[in-house]
């Protein structure tokens, strides 16, 4: 069968795809994944076929994107993300496909390409988007609103991304010769469908929520592909080796322009709290120097993650996913998002410290933190508890069992 799954986004909201797509391609299927082309490198290097999504967001249309005093005004940008996303969906599937698997950013979108080249499609979420009275919508925090609450903060978050897609699924709808709808209508019938989702993370972090609709499944994590023969760079690996596990301090995606305070910050953490660092440059171009710390690329997580003390991160689902999956610590900083959800996940699960947000953070709290998460023996207790668990789980194959159904 040949596959194509489409993802957008950061490197987190991409690189889980490229395990289901290897996992796809070891089961028979012929598989190529849709994304943006900084992560060509990367869906090739999995063996699969790679083909461009624009849209980059490490690059947003300043015009769009920022205000007069230069700031980032989200909506607008999002809106400038969609619509360049937009245009290259169908093109992307041009070269044929007999099934779509869709993430939560190109589902609005793919799922059009589907009805106007009548094939099926399978819903990969990597958040529990769906409305429910169990938690408030991931993007909404972590504090819940009461069942009826919750309920109504989801339904009102799918009709703000329903507003965020509107202007490009009515010019994609006319692109692909299809009968004209709103973007809310278009997902109304897709629920009404039973299209059925797949949830990529863990049920000890998210349990399944027993009001979900039928179909909306949660299988495991999706863990990123990484090759059987790779090893972490020799540099990482000598470091690693002269002395005691030392802390990973990262951010991902975010804190683009903020590099400079955010070394600050890390380095004095890592000093105050006394232990050995491994700092990650990330797109925010982290640096810290001396001789108890190195400074990293990209690394793979499950490669790096066991041999660490503790992981102090932004709270991305992958990230705190991974950290819980090597049995580490988690230091939350979240800055935006889902983050504190995900933040409030990992402590609800008591594998992680108070969330520490990034706007006010500082050397001196954050060296408090790493110094309890390192010398409070319960956190790691339950991090490898959790790891235990997420052992049993195989995300990836269940997805491989779902594309068998469509066969």
């Amino acid at each position: 069968m040949r596959v194509l799954i489409m993802a957008a986004g950061s490197r987190g909201d991409v690189a889980p795809y490229t395990g289901i797509g290897a996992r796809l391609r070891e089961a028979g299927h012929e598989v190529a994944l849709a994304t943006h082309s900084g992560f060509a490198e990367m869906v090739k290097g999995c063996g699969l076929a790679f083909r461009d999504l624009p849209g980059d967001p490490r690059t947003p249309d300043d015009a769009a994107d920022r205000d007069g005093g230069g700031r980032r005004t989200g909506m607008r940008g999002a809106g400038a993300f969609v619509r360049k996303l937009a245009e290259g969906v169908a093109q992307a599937a041009e070269p044929g496909a007999d099934l779509l698997l869709l993430s939560a950013t190109t589902e609005p979108l793919g799922a059009h390409v589907a009805e106007a080249m009548d094939i099926p499609y399978l819903g990969t979420r990597l958040q529990p988007a769906t409305p429910t009275g169990e938690f408030a919508p991931p993007l909404g925090g972590a504090r819940s609103l009461g069942r009826w609450g919750n309920r109504a903060a989801g339904r009102l978050a799918l009709r703000v991304v329903d507003r965020l897609y509107e202007d490009a699924v009515r010019d994609l709808r006319r692109r692909l010769g299809l009968p004209p709808s709103t973007a809310r209508a278009a997902r109304l019938r897709r629920e009404a469908a039973g299209r059925p989702v797949l949830h990529g993370f863990s049920r000890l972090l998210v349990p399944r929520p027993a009001d979900w609709p039928d179909g909306h499944d949660v299988v495991g994590t999706w863990w990123p592909y990484v090759a059987p023969d790779h090893q972490l760079p020799a540099r990482l690996r000598e470091f690693l080796a002269a002395g005691e596990p030392p802390v990973f301090v990262g951010f991902g995606s975010m804190g683009g322009g903020d590099g400079e305070r955010l070394s600050a910050i890390a380095g004095e953490a890592l000093r105050r709290a006394g232990v050995r660092g491994v700092v990650q440059a990330g797109w925010a171009g982290l640096e810290v120097a001396g001789d108890e710390v190195i400074t990293i690329g990209d690394v793979p997580h499950s490669l790096l993650f066991p041999h660490l003390a503790a992981v102090v991160q932004h709270c991305g689902a992958g990230t705190t996913a991974a950290a819980l999956r090597a049995g580490v610590p988690v230091v939350p900083v979240p800055v935006t998002a889902d983050q504190p959800f995900w933040a409030h996940r990992a402590g609800a699960v008591g594998a992680a410290t108070a969330p520490l947000p990034a706007a006010g953070l500082t050397g001196d709290r954050l060296g408090a933190a790493i110094r309890e998460a390192v010398t409070v023996a319960s956190y790691r207790r339950r991090a490898e508890a959790v790891a235990e668990g997420m052992a049993a789980e195989d995300g990836a194959g269940r997805v491989v069992e779902a594309v068998a159904r469509f066969t």
